[in-house]
């Protein structure tokens, strides 16, 4: 076990309730599970040893968007693994309930190591900033002393995230090809009502989480990151030609971010 914190241990913390669930809105099709995969199932889930899975001990939500597509936006729930001070990688579902289907990965680096890519593999990458800043990105059920530790710790960091199942596309079967994700730089551009409505699912106010992290400081962001705003997003085309996946990576051009109170302070 890995202590996120100084003297404190991510089991102690991370074991009160983060709010109301929110359930996987993709229903996928099959059979029913039956009685014998169902004893099978928990035959496994008592004789097997999870170490990776048992790793994933830290839980942020946010949000994402497509690159090249900002109109694609969804609320992404993180459980990360703590690899050491330098990297953590997380698995993103779409909701926090057993039914969650997982959307994808994101590996979160810090700024120490983001400085040392090469500049194309820095355009792949997005700042943490804004979304600390703005109150968007949660640690729920921590004390609030530790989730400001938290982003205190993440503010500097940089996450490069691929979603493999568009479960706001694809309400069935994860199709098409992976797609790179974005995180938000400036106010104006979330849709406040996806924030309202993960905000009372939750039970937080990031209106109120902006104003608790007036104090953090707000590191530059280093060149190379957030390559959509300079108007260079990039995407992987997808080959399978489904129609709903190609606004995703054929929307090249992306408002640039205006002033955002967040950043100024």
């Amino acid at each position: 076990m890995k202590a996120l914190f100084p003297g404190m241990a991510l089991a102690a913390l991370l074991g009160a309730c983060g709010g109301e669930d929110t359930d996987s809105k993709v229903k996928a099709p099959g059979a029913e599970e039956t009685a014998r995969t169902a004893v099978l199932e928990k035959g496994a889930d008592i004789l097997q040893n999870k170490p990776p899975i048992e790793a994933l001990n830290t839980y942020l939500d946010g949000f994402h968007f497509y690159s090249g597509n900002m109109k694609g936006q969804m609320e992404a729930h993180h459980y990360c693994s703590i690899v050491n001070e330098d990297l953590t990688q997380c698995v993103i579902f779409d909701g926090n309930t057993g039914n969650a289907k997982i959307m994808g990965l994101e590996y979160i680096v810090s700024e120490r190591l983001f400085r040392t890519l090469p500049p194309q593999e820095k355009a792949l990458w997005h700042s943490h900033v804004y979304e600390v800043k703005s109150g968007t990105l949660v640690a729920p059920g921590i004390p609030d002393a530790a989730e400001k530790a938290l982003m205190k710790k993440l503010v500097t960091t940089y996450g490069k995230t691929w979603h493999t199942w568009h479960t706001d596309l694809d309400k069935n079967l994860p199709l098409g090809v992976p797609q790179l994700m974005m995180g938000f730089t400036a106010d104006g551009q979330a849709d406040p009502a996806m924030i309202a409505v993960r905000d009372r699912n939750m039970g937080v106010s990031s209106e109120k989480k902006r104003t608790e992290r007036a104090d953090i400081a707000t590191p530059a962001i280093e060149p190379g990151a957030d390559a959509w705003q300079s108007g260079s997003p990039i995407q992987i085309a997808d080959p399978t030609g489904t129609e709903a996946h190609a606004p995703h990576g054929a929307q090249t051009g992306a408002p640039k971010p205006a002033a955002s109170p967040a950043a100024a302070h």
